[in-house]
C-alpha cells in the first residue's frame, strides 16, 4: 500500500542556463552587454574575412582558403553559444527546451571539432609548404585545399553526433539547472539520473580522439618546420618561414592552451578551480580566437603585401 505514497521525479522537458552561479544580480546587464560586444565585433570581423578571402584574388590561395573556413566556423559557433547567454542576463530569460539544448549541444561541439580539424589542415599546408616547398604547388592546389576543407565540414559532424545521440537517450530527472552558459555534454551528463558510466567513458573517449589526434600532428608538423627551418642557411630564408608560421601558431596557441589547462586541472590538486573559473576559462578559450583571428589575418595580409 505505501508504494502508491512514493514521490516520482518528474522527467525533465526543459532545462534553465545558469550561466556563472556566484554572479551577483547587479552584475548582469554588464555582462550581457559584454557577451553582445564580442559577438557584435566577432561576426562583423570575420564576416568581413569571409567577403575579403571570397572576393581578393590575391588571397584567393591554399593558405587563406582554411583561414576562411575558420572564420566561418567561429561565426557560427558565436551565433549558437552567445544568443541564450545574452538572452539569460538581459531579459532574465535562460529557460531552453530539451530539443533546442542537444541541438545547441550538438553544434557546440560541431563547431569545436570543426576548428580543431581546421589547425590540423593549417599545420598541414605548413608542413608542405616549408618541407617540401618544390613540391607544394603540385600537391597543395585551391582546388585540393578546398575539397580537404569541405570533408572537414563534413566529418566534424561525426563524432559530436555519436555523442549527441547519446545524451538523447538519458534520462533527466532530477536538476534542470545547467551551470555553463550553453548547452555542453559535460554539463548535460551531470544532470543525467541513473548510472551513464559507459556514456562518459565513450564521450571521453571521443572527445579526446577529436583534440588529441589533431594537436599531435600539429606538433609533429612544427617540429619538423622548425629542423626544415633551422637547416636553412639563408637567414632572410628563416625569417619568411617563421613569418609564414607565425599566424598559425598564434591562432592554434589561444585556441589549444587554455583548452588543455582545463582538461589537466582535475588531475593537479594545486589546479583546483571553482565553478566560475572553469566557466570563464571555457568562455574564454571558446570567445577570443573569433574575436581576434580577424586581427591577426588582417597583419598577417598587410605583412605579406608589403
Amino acid at each position: 500500500m505505501s508504494q502508491g505514497n512514493q514521490s516520482v521525479q518528474p522527467v525533465v522537458t526543459e532545462f534553465f542556463i545558469v550561466g556563472f552561479p556566484g554572479l551577483q544580480p547587479q552584475y548582469y546587464n554588464l555582462l550581457a552587454a559584454v557577451f553582445m560586444v564580442i559577438y557584435v565585433f566577432a561576426v562583423l570581423g570575420n564576416s568581413v574575412l569571409v567577403v575579403s578571402f571570397t572576393y581578393a584574388p590575391s588571397l584567393q590561395k591554399p593558405m587563406y582558403i582554411t583561414m576562411l573556413s575558420l572564420a566561418l566556423s567561429d561565426i557560427g559557433f558565436c551565433t549558437v553559444a552567445l544568443p541564450k547567454v545574452i538572452s539569460r542576463y538581459w531579459f532574465n530569460n535562460g529557460t531552453i527546451s530539451f530539443s533546442v539544448c542537444l541541438l545547441q549541444r550538438q553544434l557546440i561541439h560541431y563547431f569545436g571539432t570543426l576548428n580543431s580539424l581546421i589547425m590540423m589542415i593549417m599545420a598541414l599546408d605548413r608542413y608542405l609548404a616549408i618541407c617540401f616547398p618544390l613540391r607544394y604547388p603540385m600537391m597543395m592546389t585551391n582546388r585540393t585545399m578546398t575539397v580537404i576543407s569541405g570533408l572537414s565540414w563534413a566529418s566534424a559532424m561525426i563524432a559530436p553526433s555519436i555523442s549527441t545521440i547519446q545524451t538523447a537517450q538519458m534520462l533527466f530527472c532530477g536538476s534542470n539547472l545547467i551551470i555553463q552558459c550553453y548547452c555542453d555534454g559535460m554539463s548535460l551528463q551531470s544532470l543525467a539520473c541513473g548510472d551513464i558510466t559507459l556514456q562518459m567513458y565513450i564521450s571521453t573517449t571521443v572527445a579526446s580522439i577529436v583534440l588529441l589526434l589533431p594537436f599531435g600532428f600539429i606538433i609533429f608538423s612544427y617540429i619538423s618546420i622548425g629542423m626544415s627551418v633551422i637547416r636553412t642557411a639563408n637567414n632572410h630564408g628563416r625569417l619568411k618561414a617563421f613569418s609564414t608560421c607565425a599566424t598559425q601558431l598564434s591562432i592554434i596557441s589561444i585556441y589549444y592552451i587554455p583548452r588543455i589547462i582545463v582538461y589537466l586541472t582535475p588531475y593537479f590538486s594545486d589546479l583546483k578551480m571553482n565553478s566560475d573559473q572553469k566557466i570563464a576559462i571555457t568562455m574564454f578559450y571558446g570567445l577570443f580566437p573569433p574575436l581576434v583571428n580577424p586581427l591577426i589575418y588582417y597583419f598577417s595580409v598587410t605583412y605579406r603585401t608589403r
